[in-house]
């Protein structure tokens, strides 16, 4: 009998300003074992950082893995669950006709989905989910430790 290892994985952005400087932070969970993660930018939006924490969190992985991926952005999780089919149709364009917004940022997180079996789970941020608080609190860390 085979036996994946399971990984769960918080995310999470903030910003001071919007925009303004902005950290973003990670939550790998193996097996119990923690990995932490997090950097931002100096000039930068919440939704960059958001996405930035997505990127992230799967780019850390080489090799084709089975992930839950928990974020309290329905931003990201909307976007890349199901706005996305349509952007990537109408040629990154919205309804609107308007270009999507963060697009190179969407299009790095749409190629990292493809290298990975990837389940997104929606939690209410600041509800005391104790591993999206801690995402918050690295992504917070960046900004306080760069103004």
């Amino acid at each position: 009998m085979i036996f994946s290892i399971m990984i769960n994985i918080y995310t999470d952005g903030a910003c001071s300003g919007n925009p303004g400087i902005g950290g973003w932070g990670v939550v790998i969970l193996i097996n119990k074992q923690e990995i932490l993660l997090n950097g931002g930018d100096q000039l930068t939006t919440n939704n960059k950082m958001e996405l930035t924490a997505a990127i992230k969190a799967l780019g850390y992985f080489e090799t084709k893995k089975d992930l839950t991926i928990y974020t309290d952005s329905k931003y990201v999780k909307d976007g890349i669950e199901s706005w996305i089919i349509n952007w990537k149709k109408n040629g990154w364009k919205t309804s609107t006709k308007k270009i999507v917004k963060n697009k190179e940022l969407w299009i790095q997180l749409d190629n990292l989905m493809n290298q990975h079996n990837v389940t997104w789970k929606w939690v209410k941020g600041h509800a005391g989910f104790e591993f999206n608080e801690k995402a918050d609190e690295l992504a917070r860390k960046y900004i306080e430790s760069n103004i």
